[in-house]
């Protein structure tokens, strides 16, 4: 089966990360054991009770315990669609580009290393090699965080794959979110004293934490870009009349740490902000809750992993500041490396596509990387 048709083959099964993906797990299921490899599932439920599955696929080894050379490691699920993309689910080519949901992130990556696997003569491995399918990547890496809870896979070395347009990156930003809230006491607007405003209370939270963004600037990586840690404040809501002193105000707040840079170190700095305005303002009342707080990742420039990829790529090693998975894999030991076909600017919206080009290119690369580790 080529590339095309193992990918749309994929897109054809709907696996947006609201819904199980328990269809799109059976299908590779059934094309990795097709092929003699050992697969083994890690279901789980998501928050609304939705059965999510997570799966390793291994060759090279029949111990219980998954211990790899190598992991290519893809995500199954997408991102919604809009009804008027009618062809979402069905891969069309047009100007040797694939258009369909999934197509770029990562469904064409999962294409590639099936294809890739197919060439192989499980007889020559000589070190073990794993493929490894998540769910729940959209929204939060879930999938991803439930393997490295459940120590369920040790690897040397791990191939990430997201649309990187075939540029290996070494090193990504971390992603963590939190909701903070403020609370007054309502009270009718001409009577500011009878009252205590949630809004300018946040308001001046705000304000501290624009001066800690300016701050963090100072702890650079240059390889990055931006080279710091950043933070925005995305959501804002607050008060419930425009005559009614608010008694509530809420927001979100969003920050990307670099590696080495421990992703809880913005909260001690927020925290710290909280108690000096408590101190100024005894009724000061304010509630945090961490969402999620993923640490970035960076693999050593001499990793043979990096090397390799470089070499068979021409290019350098990048950096990347959107969230993978690649700090998951690391946590189970794995030297990562995010890479794959497809440009992250497509991604997530209508009319997704990876070049046929770099689809077909990429097949040749991680063949290149199961010989040079595993056989």
């Amino acid at each position: 089966m080529t590339v095309e048709e193992t990918l749309a083959e994929l897109v054809s099964i709907d696996s947006v990360s609201k819904r199980s993906n328990a269809e799109i797990i059976k299908y590779l299921a059934a094309r990795t054991e097709a092929l003699g490899w050992r697969a083994k599932t890690f279901p789980y439920r998501d928050e609304r009770g939705i059965e999510k599955v997570n799966m390793i696929a291994v060759a090279g080894t029949d111990a219980e315990k998954i211990e790899v050379e190598l992991a290519l490691v893809g995500h199954t699920d997408t991102v919604p669609f809009d009804a008027a993309w009618t062809d979402a689910l069905r891969l069309t080519e047009r100007d040797e580009k694939l258009y369909g949901r999934g197509a770029c992130d990562t469904k064409g990556f999962i294409a590639a290393a099936l294809t890739a696997i197919e060439r192989i003569d499980l007889r020559k491995l000589r070190r073990p090699l794993a493929l490894v399918f998540t769910a729940d990547e959209e929204v939060g890496c879930l999938g991803a965080k439930e393997l490295a809870d459940a120590h369920a896979l040790s690897a040397r070395y791990s191939i990430v794959g997201e649309p990187t347009s075939l540029q290996p990156m070494r090193a990504g930003k971390g992603y963590c979110l939190a909701e903070i809230i403020l609370r007054g006491r309502e009270g009718h607007s001409a009577y500011p004293a009878l009252g205590a405003s949630a809004i300018f209370r946040a308001a001046r939270l705000v304000r501290r934490i624009e001066i800690i963004a300016e701050e963090l600037k100072a702890e650079q990586l240059a390889a990055f870009e931006p080279p710091y840690t950043t933070l925005n404040v995305g959501i804002i809501q607050g008060g419930t009349a425009k005559n009614i002193i608010a008694g509530e105000c809420r927001f979100t707040l969003e920050w990307r740490p670099l590696p080495g840079q421990a992703a809880a170190y913005l909260l001690d700095l927020i925290r710290a902000a909280i108690e000096d305005e408590k101190s100024r303002d005894a009724d000061f009342d304010c509630s945090l809750e961490v969402i999620r707080l993923d640490n970035g990742m960076e693999t050593a420039k001499d990793s043979a992993l990096v090397r390799l990829l470089e070499e068979v790529t021409a290019r350098e090693a990048g950096t990347i500041s959107f969230g993978t998975e690649a700090p998951q894999m690391a946590e189970m030991g794995a030297e990562a490396v995010v890479f794959g076909p497809g440009n992250i600017r497509v991604a997530h919206r209508t009319n997704e596509f990876v070049p046929l080009e770099e689809l077909r290119e990429c097949v040749e690369i991680l063949s290149r990387a199961i010989e040079r580790f595993c056989l």
